[in-house]
């Protein structure tokens, strides 16, 4: 069996990808699904579409490895955080569509619970802020507002979870309905110390206990699969939030050890050890994975829309017509042309934390034209990037010497170099960037033995590119001194 499976569960596609014991990827498959606006400011996704996805990718990548289950030592899972789900245990039926991460219809629950001085409470046995973002707001609106779904989920009639949840309990035919500390940890309704369901966070939420899944570590058997004929019997061994698993996949195992990912939007992690870390800086404290009963924790800063803003050129703006276009535009003109865009359009996060805040452009003049445009976009992910790490790095009390990162925007090389010249430090590429994929592999592999330590896996690490700071470091504070005036009009 000498192949691993990890499915990738993403806020806009489903992958899956099979590796080998040297970490490579031999076959992959993904799978857009439609993305759901009800009103303003909320995001939905159809369970359905989450599950059908997966499963249609899971067998794909398997059929073009001409691969059978009888070849895989394990699956692992990733996947997109936060997203709330509540279903029928009996029949598996969805109550809801999925409520997703970047949905902000909590914002005024949000509101009422700071107002009655609850936040420092959450804070302090979360790491987190009681923000829209997290799960547990997400699900006592579904249990206000669905008739008769608080009643049931008392009753143990109904069952919550994140994505990793929800598959997991597809793939095994709804007999295991668990999730492990890393996607716990980002509902509000975890005890960041001990690591398990904390009845205080309960009660102030008005969550009933019964509704929730069962808390596992992060690498660990967790059940077989009994729902995909050609997969079945294979061990589900390791799960993961996507960047939690993003920086396992990165190896960045000691404190200190940072990495960001580019995706729908940015998420630098840095691993701060078996002690949690308290930021002053707004940043959440989150638990990073547990294995072998020992749990390792991060700091997480987190950029709502990333890669998203270049969605936004292709299909709000039609600036362009394929995401891999937009460096080629952004390429036109030698620079911004004093042009800021603060991609706000679902708030700010961390180190601002504003749910007010809203999309922004700031700079434009008669000869402001879409390449313009198109950089200024680019720009954004960068600058909001070098927000957190400074934020971090005060939270640390000390200087980070290099940045490992990954997701779809890492091939930008142009974005990629911007990045270094902001952060003054070495940004390096890897050369495998599906690295949320690949942590997924690797803690479903130690699981069962595929992989013998953490010291084997470090040894597959390498590095594709590295790209070091160029432009003078007297232009870049320039360009972050604009940038901050932009994000100050943006702020609600």
């Amino acid at each position: 069996m000498p192949y691993v499976l990890a499915l990738d569960q993403g806020t806009t596609s489903s992958r899956a990808i099979v590796f080998d014991r040297r970490g490579r990827a031999v076959a992959k498959a993904q799978q857009e699904f439609t993305q759901h606006y009800p009103r303003p400011g909320w995001v939905e996704h159809d369970p359905r579409d989450l599950w059908n996805s997966t499963r249609r990718t899971a067998l794909g990548a398997v059929a073009e490895a001409n691969l059978t289950g009888k070849n895989l030592a394990a699956i692992g899972i990733t996947n997109q955080r936060e997203t709330t789900l509540l279903w029928e245990r009996r029949t598996g039926r969805p109550l809801h569509r999925a409520i997703v991460w970047q949905d902000r219809r909590t914002a005024d629950l949000c509101t009422r619970l700071k107002a009655r001085g609850l936040e420092p409470l959450f804070t302090e046995k979360t790491g987190l802020v009681l923000d829209p973002y997290f799960s547990g707001t997400k699900l006592r609106w579904l249990l206000d507002n669905i008739p008769g779904a608080r009643r049931r989920a008392e009753k143990g009639e109904l069952a919550f979870g994140t994505v990793d949840t929800w598959l997991l309990w597809q793939l095994t035919g709804g007999r295991v309905h668990a999730t492990d500390v890393s996607n716990a940890s980002r509902t509000l309704l975890l005890n960041l110390h001990s690591g398990a369901w904390d009845d205080e966070l309960l009660a102030q939420l008005r969550i009933p206990r019964e509704v929730l899944p069962e808390v596992r570590a992060s690498s660990g058997i967790y059940g077989e699969v009994s729902a995909l004929r050609a997969l079945r019997g294979v061990p589900i061994s390791g799960i993961a939030g996507d960047q939690q698993a993003a920086l396992f996949g990165q190896a960045c195992w000691s404190p200190g050890m940072a990495k960001n990912t580019y995706g729908t939007g940015c998420f630098l992690l840095m691993h701060t050890g078996e002690k949690p870390v308290r930021s002053k800086n707004k940043l959440l404290t989150t638990i990073a994975w547990k294995i072998d009963g020992r749990i390792e924790y991060a700091l997480e800063g987190s950029v709502f829309i990333g890669g998203a803003v270049v969605q936004w050129l292709r299909d709000g703006l039609g600036l362009i017509a394929k995401s891999v276009d937009v460096e080629k535009l952004a390429a036109k003109v030698k620079d911004n042309g004093g042009v800021y865009l603060v991609p706000a359009f679902a708030g700010l996060g961390a180190p601002h934390w504003d749910a007010e805040a809203r999309g922004v452009i700031v700079g434009l003049t008669r000869g402001s034209n879409a390449a313009h445009l198109a950089r200024a976009a680019l720009e954004s992910i960068a600058y909001q990037s070098a927000d957190l790490l400074r934020a971090m790095e005060a939270d640390c009390r000390r200087k980070l010497r290099g940045l490992r990162v990954d997701g779809g925007a890492v091939v930008n090389n142009a974005l990629m170099q911007f990045q270094a010249d902001l952060l003054r430090v070495a940004v390096v590429r890897p050369r495998t960037t599906e690295t949320a994929a690949l942590g997924a592999a690797y803690l479903a592999g130690l699981a069962v033995g595929f992989w013998k330590d953490r010291s084997e896996i470090a040894r597959l690490w390498s590095a594709d590119h590295t790209f070091r700071p160029q432009a003078p470091a007297a232009t870049t504070r320039r360009l972050l001194g604009e940038w901050h005036r932009a994000v100050g009009r943006a702020k609600g």
